[in-house]
């Protein structure tokens, strides 16, 4: 079977769960042909496996005005009845506004040259990651060939508005919806309904474990200032809060925790963050190491003690898995996924969201207990290893495109 899978951009560092799920697929047989609407920047894509991902990628955008019209009138021309019948359901797949109904008509543009290029791959399914614009652009072009769509459901942007208000849509539309939490599953549920539920399932977001570095996390006694190294790997948006992160940091630092905390990402919060970083007077503290590749990212966990994420809003952060799978111990919000991934002090430690003394208590604690570093440590692994490794986890969805 030939699968097609269309994201609003790949390859992209923050989505490197997709890539490892594409060659998992490939490698139970399957044929994948990549799409994407949109594509990376140069230095979106300067690891070797973005670039090889990127050169196997047909992009919808840009696309010449000439082009353009030639493919639509030509898909009028062959199917003219499905031609109008998907403008119709662009114009009606949208929120309220006029600004809404200018973007449907963009979408419906996009889906036609999509729908061109599906046909000459004969691709036989198409699969959307994430239930965005994309998805979309997705579920139109299916609409014109009649082709099987389906998707997957990552978090909470796709549950807001706007895209929470066009899922239950999307979900009658779809012949299944892959979902990454049980936590997201039951959102869908909520806003879906009762006769589409049976086409959710879980499908976890996993990691290719023989590929992860074999650095050990860093020994605290191998460091002269005996500093305990805390990582934060995400992007620098208001819903990671990384505010509040260095409002807790500093907090245990005020309690007498040794510790350093490394911030990789980048986006619109820096500057704020920088200035947050400077008023408090942690500017030897605290490193900004912007976006790194993946493998430096990985890297950089690995040499890390203790992984932590502070956000408000996460679906199921795939770089708390990678920080277990590297046994690197982490603290984290109890939100939305999480818990699924994550037991308090089993896997590593939670505190409530937003509850920025809890979180420098969790620092504090695991900053100084070695011994407890070392035990989430290694249940972490234990975790990862039994519930979120890449091929286990693409059974499912591999088994409903084989109709098993």
């Amino acid at each position: 079977m030939r699968v097609g899978y269309l994201t609003s951009q790949y390859p992209a560092s923050s989505h490197t769960f997709i890539r490892r799920e594409i060659e998992a697929v490939r490698a139970c047989g399957l044929e994948v042909c990549t799409f994407s609407v949109r594509a990376p920047r140069e230095d979106e894509r300067r690891a070797a496996t973005d670039q090889a991902a990127f050169d196997q990628t047909f992009y919808i955008l840009p696309v010449r005005a000439a082009a353009l019209v030639a493919t639509h009138a030509a898909a009028f021309a062959r199917r003219p009845g499905a031609y109008l019948r998907t403008l119709g359901l662009a114009l009606r797949h949208r929120v309220p506004g006029a600004k809404a109904w200018v973007w449907a008509v963009f979408y419906f543009v996009e889906a036609i040259v999509l729908a061109r290029e599906l046909e000459r791959q004969r691709v036989e399914h198409l699969h959307n990651h994430f239930a965005n614009a994309g998805a979309t652009v997705g579920l139109l072009a299916s609409s014109y060939l009649g082709l099987p769509w389906s998707l997957m459901l990552h978090g909470i942007s796709e549950l807001d508005y706007p895209a929470g208000l066009l899922l239950g849509r999307k979900l009658q539309a779809a012949r299944f919806a892959a979902c990454a939490s049980h936590f997201v599953r039951a959102q869908a549920m909520r806003l879906s309904a009762p006769e589409d539920w049976h086409k959710l399932f879980i499908v976890r977001c996993a990691l290719d474990l023989e590929v992860l570095p074999t650095l050990e996390p860093k020994a605290t006694l191998n460091n002269p200032r005996e500093l305990v190294r805390v990582i934060c790997v995400g992007r620098l948006s208001e819903e990671k809060a990384h505010l509040g992160l260095l409002e807790a940091f500093q907090r245990a630092r005020e309690r007498g925790a040794a510790v350093e905390l490394v911030l990789i990402g980048d986006g619109p919060e820096r500057a704020r963050i920088e200035r947050r970083i400077a008023e408090l007077g942690l500017q030897g503290a605290v490193a900004l190491r912007g976006r790194l590749p993946e493998a430096e990212t990985l890297t950089e966990v690995a040499s890390s003690d203790i992984l932590v994420l502070s956000s408000l809003m996460e679906g199921l952060p795939v770089v708390l898995m990678e920080a277990m799978a590297l046994r690197v111990p982490v603290i984290a919000p109890c939100v939305a996924g999480v818990p699924e991934l994550v037991e308090d002090n089993v896997h590593g430690l939670l505190f409530a969201p937003s509850a920025w003394s809890e979180l420098a208590d969790r620092l504090q604690t695991l900053a100084g207990d070695r011994g407890l570093r070392e035990r989430l440590g290694a249940a972490g692994r234990a975790k990862v290893e039994a519930e979120f490794e890449i091929s286990k986890a693409v059974a499912p969805l591999v088994a409903r495109w084989r109709g098993e």
